[in-house]
C-alpha cells in the first residue's frame, strides 16, 4: 500500500469504533427487526401451508398475479415451504437490509458534515477516506449480518439450508448495493435531505424497474439489484450464485466512484452545489409558516414526484388484475370472482399509498426537530417570534403538505386506473378511499411532535409507526397477529375503502387523538430547554 494510500485511510479504526459506538442501539433494532419479521413470518407460513394442497392453491394464486409479481418479484418454487416463506418477506427484507444502509451511511457522512461535526474530526489525525470507509466497513458488516440472521431463521424454520443461505445472500447483496449507491449519494448532494433524497429515489427506482420486469418476465428485472436477488432463484428450478457477482461488481464499482468523487470535492460541498438565494427575500419568507414552508418545499416535491409515480404504476396494473381473474376460472374461483378480486386489489393499494404518504408526513413533522438542532429555531425565536407561533407554523405546513400529496397522489392513482379500464366513475371512489386515510397519517405525525416536544431525544422513534403499519399492510394476513398487535397500526381502525363503504367514527377518533397529541407536544416543547 502506497504511503499516499495510508495517509488517506489512517483514523479509519477509531472512526468505526465510534460509529459503532454511536449506533449501539440503532444497529441492534435494525438487525432484531429483521430476525423477527422472518421468524414471525416462517412461522406463519408453515402454519398456512402445512400440506402439499394448500401450497398447490398458493402457487396457483401467485404464479400469473400481476399484484404478486409486482412487488415480489417472479414467483419460483412456490410450492415449497421455503420458496412461499422467500416470495412473501424477499422483498420487505431486502427494502428493510437497503433502508438500514442508506440511513447508516447518510447519518454517519453527509449528516456529519453538514452540522460540522466532520471538521472537527477531520481537525485530528485522520485521512481523506477515513470517516467514509469507516462507514462503510460497518454498513457492510450490517448488510453480512442481516443476511446471516435471515438464512438462519429460514434453515431453522424447516427450509433448506442451501437454498437459505443463498437466499440471505441475496438479501444481504441489495444492502452492499445500497451502501455503495449512497456513498455516491453523499458525495454528489451538499446536504442531507438531498443525499437521502437520491438515495431513497433510487431504491423506489430499481424496486419499481423489477416489478416491471418481473410482470411479463423481461430483461429489464436486470436492471435492479432487486432483480439480481430474484434471479438467484434460491428455491426455484436451476438454483444460481452467479447472480451475486453483479451485487458485488456494481458495489465496488459504486464504491471506488465515491472514493473518486471524495478525493475531487471540497470538503464539507457536494458534486452539485447548492444554488444561490435571490438577494433580498420575499414578503412571505419574513414569516415563521413561509420559512417552514420554504424549508419543506423540496420535501414535498421529492415525496409527491417518488409517491405519484408509484401511484401511477399501481393504478395501471388494475386491468391486468381483471384480465387475469377473466382469463383463469381456477383462479377465479379462489379469489372470489372478478369484481371482488379487483375492488380488493385496490382497497389493498389505497391503504398501502396511505401508508407511503404516512412516511411523508412524519419526515415533514422531523422538520420541527430538525430546526431546533441545527440552530434555525433559535436564530427565528431571537427575533422575537415565541415558541407557539415557531411551532404551530411548522404544523400547519405539515398539515397542509400531507393533505396536499395525498390529494395528488389519490388523483394520481384514480386517473391512471381510468385510464386502462375505462372506468371513469371510480376517479372519485378512490380519490375519497385515500383521503380516508389522512386521519392516520396525521395521527402519526403527531407523534413526532409529541416526542418532540417532551422525549426530543427519542424524537426518531416516531419512525416506527409507518415502519409496523407498512409491515401490517403487506404481511398482516401473512402473520395473522393478534388483534391488538395489528391494531398498532392507525389504518387497521379505518374501513377498507373501497370494498367497505365509509364510517366517520374511526377517523374522527384519530383526528381528535391526533389534536390532543399535539396540543402535548407544543406544551412540551413551551416547557423545557432548547437543545
Amino acid at each position: 500500500m502506497s504511503a499516499h494510500l495510508t495517509d488517506a485511510v489512517v483514523g479509519t479504526g477509531p472512526l468505526t469504533r465510534l460509529v459503532l459506538r454511536r449506533d449501539r442501539v440503532r444497529l441492534p433494532l435494525w438487525l432484531i427487526g429483521i430476525t423477527v419479521l422472518t421468524g414471525v413470518s416462517a412461522r406463519a407460513v408453515a402454519a398456512l401451508y402445512d400440506t402439499p394442497a394448500e401450497r398447490a392453491g398458493y402457487a396457483a394464486t401467485v404464479q400469473d398475479s400481476a399484484v404478486s409479481r409486482l412487488f415480489g418479484g417472479v414467483p419460483r418454487g412456490v410450492d415449497t415451504i421455503g420458496g412461499i416463506l422467500a416470495f412473501e418477506i424477499g422483498s420487505v427484507a431486502s427494502v428493510t437490509v437497503a433502508l438500514m444502509a442508506v440511513f447508516l451511511v447518510v447519518r454517519h457522512t453527509r449528516s456529519e458534515e453538514e452540522s460540522g461535526r466532520a471538521e472537527l474530526v477531520r481537525s485530528t489525525v485522520t485521512g481523506r477516506y477515513a470517516a467514509l470507509l469507516s462507514t462503510v466497513v460497518v454498513s457492510l458488516a450490517a448488510c453480512v449480518a442481516a443476511a446471516a440472521l435471515v438464512a438462519g431463521i429460514m434453515a431453522l424454520s424447516g427450509a433448506d439450508p442451501g437454498p437459505s443461505v443463498l437466499f440471505g445472500c441475496g438479501v444481504g447483496g441489495v444492502g452492499l448495493v445500497f451502501t455503495s449507491l449512497t456513498a455516491v449519494a453523499v458525495q454528489v448532494a451538499a446536504s442531507t435531505r438531498r443525499a437521502l433524497g437520491i438515495a431513497l429515489a433510487a431504491l423506489l427506482a430499481f424496486f419499481l424497474l423489477r416489478g416491471y420486469g418481473a410482470l411479463d418476465g423481461t430483461w429489464w428485472t436486470w436492471t435492479s439489484p432487486f432483480g439480481w436477488q430474484d434471479e438467484l432463484r434460491p428455491f426455484g428450478d436451476g438454483a444460481r450464485w452467479w447472480p451475486l457477482a453483479l451485487s458485488l461488481a456494481g458495489t465496488v464499482v459504486a464504491l471506488l466512484v465515491a472514493a473518486w468523487l471524495a478525493a475531487h470535492r471540497d470538503f464539507g460541498a457536494g458534486l452539485v452545489a447548492e444554488r444561490a438565494g435571490p438577494a433580498r427575500a420575499r414578503a412571505w419568507l419574513a414569516t415563521p409558516w413561509g420559512l417552514a414552508l420554504r424549508e419543506q418545499r423540496g420535501l414535498m416535491a421529492a415525496w409527491a414526484a417518488g409517491l405519484v409515480v408509484t401511484a401511477a404504476v399501481f393504478g395501471a396494473v388494475g386491468n391486468e388484475v381483471r384480465e387475469l381473474v377473466e382469463s383463469n376460472a381456477a383462479v377465479a374461483s379462489i379469489l372470489g370472482g372478478t369484481d371482488d378480486v379487483v375492488l380488493g386489489y385496490l382497497s389493498y393499494v389505497v391503504t398501502f399509498l396511505g401508508v407511503l404518504v404516512s412516511a411523508f408526513a412524519v419526515a415533514s413533522a422531523l422538520r420541527l426537530r430538525h430546526g431546533e438542532v441545527a440552530g434555525q429555531a433559535q436564530t427565528v425565536l431571537a427575533a422575537g417570534v415565541s415558541r407557539d407561533r415557531w411551532a404551530w407554523s411548522a404544523i400547519a405546513v405539515t398539515v397542509a403538505g400531507v393533505v396536499g400529496v395525498a390529494a395528488v397522489v389519490a388523483l394520481t392513482f384514480g386517473v391512471f386506473h381510468a385510464l386502462v379500464t375505462g372506468e371513469v366513475d371510480m376517479i372519485p371512489r378512490l380519490w375519497r378511499a385515500v383521503m380516508a386515510t389522512v386521519p392516520a397519517m396525521l395521527l402519526l405525525a403527531s407523534v413526532v411532535v409529541a416526542l418532540h416536544g417532551w422525549l426530543p431525544r427519542w424524537t426518531l422513534l416516531a419512525w416506527a409507526g409507518p415502519m409496523w403499519a407498512f409491515i401490517q399492510a403487506y404481511l398482516g394476513d401473512l402473520l395473522d397477529l393478534p388483534g391488538w398487535i395489528a391494531g398498532l397500526s392507525p389504518f387497521e381502525h379505518l374501513p377498507a375503502l373501497p370494498t367497505e363503504s365509509f364510517e366517520a367514527g374511526p377517523a374522527l377518533v384519530q383526528t381528535a387523538v391526533a389534536v390532543a397529541l399535539t396540543v402535548v407536544g407544543v406544551a412540551g416543547l413551551r416547557r423545557r430547554d432548547l437543545s
